[in-house]
């Protein structure tokens, strides 16, 4: 079978024969039909001291099962994040990590919806939103942003905010449902909201927090780090909330499972519709990590073995 991987840190990634994997005790061996690309996965390439299997979210169709499987068994439509060798035409899931991919859905909806929006959905959870309240979210046109934007919208936002990179970006955040679009470096963010967002992390962070109102609550769920002066909480009574999907998966699989159905009702409702940017071959991973990293993408990036 084919596999991307890279060398050294920074790349770059090539295409390379390697052998079928064989699933352990309680895994799938899933032949890939789509494969998301998401900010972390490129950053490990760039920044990882050492080269890491690129993994990641992926969907397809199982072909064996490892001992203990009893959720899924071969034939079955999956999708799930996998940990190791993703970018590859067939990859390994634990059961765990694994979802069924309704029949009316695609590997590639599913690659565009499940994992960015189980974030999507979880963040906005955990901004504990009431209705009414206005949203700003940034990244907007990420591939988590876009089903934000369009999540805050389903649980009754009174006003949606998007905040890009580029003001090119604006006429497609406006399409998913966002009142206004921002650019990072506005003057001004306009009105303050009661919850924000924050896919992007850095120096971004402090412009955030200061688009709260008072007692505003800003959920950061960004690998890019950043840090807040813990006097700009105070003055505004104003809460920071990490969150990690990570966790969630692990620790609490009921909600998880929970949050994955509500994502498939919305999709088959028609409520909440994931935007793919483009569609690249695996010999073609290294144009599709540079979408992501230039932050050029509108909505989803997605492999195809």
């Amino acid at each position: 079978m084919r596999r991307v991987r890279y060398e050294s840190p920074g790349g770059p990634l090539f295409v390379e024969e390697a052998p079928l994997p064989v699933p352990g005790p309680g895994e799938l061996l899933v032949r890939a039909e789509a494969v998301g690309v998401t900010l972390p996965v490129v950053r490990k390439v760039t920044e990882a001291a050492e080269p890491v299997p690129l993994g990641g979210e992926i969907a397809g169709q199982v072909t064996a099962v490892g001992e203990g499987v009893t959720r899924f068994g071969t034939g079955d439509r999956v999708t799930g994040l996998c940990f190791g060798h993703g970018y590859a035409d067939f990859a390994v899931l634990h059961e765990t990590m694994a979802s069924p991919v309704p029949g009316d859905a695609s590997a590639v909806d599913a690659v565009a919806l499940v994992r960015s929006g189980l974030v999507a959905l979880g963040a906005l959870e955990a901004a504990r939103p009431e209705p009414g309240e206005a949203a700003l979210v940034t990244a907007a046109a990420s591939g988590v942003g876009q089903l934000a934007v369009q999540l805050a919208r389903t649980r009754g936002a009174g006003r949606v905010v998007g905040a890009v990179s580029d003001p090119c970006k604006a006429d497609f955040v406006r399409g998913l449902g966002a009142d206004h679009v921002i650019s990072y470096g506005d003057a001004s963010w306009g009105t303050p909201v009661d919850y924000v967002l924050d896919a992007v992390g850095g120096e971004l962070l402090t412009r955030a927090l200061h688009a709260l109102v008072p007692e505003g609550r800003l959920v950061a769920y960004s690998s890019g780090g950043g840090a807040i002066q813990a006097y700009d909480l105070l003055v505004g009574a104003k809460s920071v909330i990490g969150f990690q999907m990570a966790r969630v998966a692990r620790g609490k699989p009921e909600l998880y499972e929970q949050w994955r159905e509500e994502l498939w009702r919305l999709f088959a409702a028609g409520e909440l519709r994931p935007v793919v940017h483009g569609e690249f071959a695996l010999e073609d991973a290294a144009k599709a990590h540079a979408e992501v990293e230039g932050r050029s993408n509108l909505g989803k990036v997605v492999l195809i073995p």
